[in-house]
């Protein structure tokens, strides 16, 4: 089906610039494709990333009038299940306090982590490391959602990871 309109960013020039954000509005949701900015090594992009592009994306969605389904590339493993080696990477870009907390507030404004609302087990993973042959010993990230508005969760049937597919 073709969307009702599509627009490209937020509306917000300091983050539309890196074109992170696609939205699509059908008849009865919203689908926005997301790409969230990574904290960067060193973590030089933390305070950005969840001061001003979380708090901006978050408030961008409240402004939609349906239900939304929004999905991406959200760099941050949520929780200590989301990643291979959570007491290893503390405090690494994606799994910061700040960052986990930034993405909670999704989820305390009513949305649901789909891929968690019907698996509860660890070892599924989106994103591996290029080194040390990561990939083949699944040591990875879930850094990939489908998120979706509470009142539409009852139609979602299912969600789940294809690990062979490759690309995150």
């Amino acid at each position: 089906k073709k969307p009702l309109s599509n627009t490209m960013g937020l509306n917000i020039a300091k983050h539309d610039n890196e074109g992170r954000v696609i939205s699509l509005e059908f008849e009865n949701y919203f689908l926005i494709n997301v790409y969230t900015p990574n904290s960067k090594r060193g973590l030089l992009r933390l305070d950005y990333r969840t001061n001003e592009w979380d708090v901006d994306f978050l408030k961008f969605l409240k402004t939609k009038n349906k239900p939304i389904i929004f999905c991406g590339d959200l760099n941050v493993a949520h929780k200590e299940i989301d990643l291979a080696n959570p007491k290893s990477n503390r405090k690494n870009p994606g799994f910061t306090d700040e960052e986990r907390n930034s993405f909670s507030n999704y989820i305390k404004a009513g949305f649901i982590d789909t891929f968690r609302n019907f698996n509860s087990d660890g070892n599924h993973y989106t994103w591996w490391s290029y080194m040390h042959n990561a990939r083949a010993k699944n040591i990875g990230w879930r850094i990939d959602y489908f998120c979706v508005s509470n009142n539409i969760i009852s139609k979602i049937e299912n969600s789940y990871i294809l690990p062979e597919v490759m690309g995150s």
